[in-house]
């Protein structure tokens, strides 16, 4: 079995991406940018932190929406669809409960701010599984730089290439895999067309058949 497993947070543990791009859309619907165009933008996000967030945006919005502005307006949208709960991905809670209950070690490795990953998942009764959060915002050098996955891990008192990391984005991915873990895609949204990077990641449907692989590699690492 890997020695911890390190698990993304939005569009894997929770399904919040969907929210995340309709609120999007609309927000910026609202400011008189077509859906046509914000939403095939919006999908480039995803697995972003906030600073190469930020940049991004700065590049596609016109001259009279600020950043500052959109970021504003977005979180108050997002934070009213999330009002009545905190939508969960199919198999997760017993998945995260099944693990906790052999005992596995676990921590959440988010791109989204410490802070606030942290309150997503206590209302979506997750994050007692969990060792602890590691937000985009508490490290030097979020993802897809490793630093991420490797910080975890040291937490965690493990070799990173005995731990498991699970991600639904591309930037995600490439932080675990250059973390040397067992890495595994569990693609959620994406851009059309766009195809996977080949980096030598596993790839799974969802995130109970990921785990079940990341165990497999991680065995036939051990017996190698």
């Amino acid at each position: 079995m890997p020695a911890a497993y390190l698990f993304d947070m939005d569009g894997l543990l929770l399904d919040t991406e969907r929210l995340a791009i309709a609120c999007f859309v609309d927000v910026l619907s609202d400011m008189g940018l077509p859906p046509a165009e914000t939403e095939p933008f919006g999908l480039t996000l995803i697995g972003t932190a906030a600073p190469d967030a930020r940049a991004l945006l700065t590049g596609f919005l016109p001259a009279h929406i600020s950043v500052d502005a959109l970021e504003a307006a977005w979180t108050d949208a997002f934070d009213h669809a999330l009002a009545d709960g905190v939508p969960v991905k199919p198999g997760v809670a017993d998945l995260l409960s099944d693990l906790s209950g052999q005992g596995a070690q676990m921590a959440v490795v988010t791109s989204t701010a410490g802070d606030r990953a942290r309150h997503h998942l206590e209302r979506a009764d997750l994050l007692r599984h969990v060792a602890f959060v590691i937000g985009g915002d508490e490290v030097a050098t979020p993802k897809p730089d490793p630093t991420p996955y490797l910080s975890a891990a040291s937490r965690l008192g493990v070799d990173p290439t005995r731990a498991a990391a699970f991600e639904d984005s591309d930037r995600g991915i490439a932080a675990a895999v250059a973390a040397g873990c067992h890495a595994v895609q569990v693609p959620d949204l994406r851009p059309a067309g766009k195809p996977l990077p080949d980096l030598g990641q596993m790839v799974a449907a969802t995130l109970p058949e990921a785990v079940g692989l990341a165990q497999l590699s991680a065995q036939r690492g051990r017996s190698s």
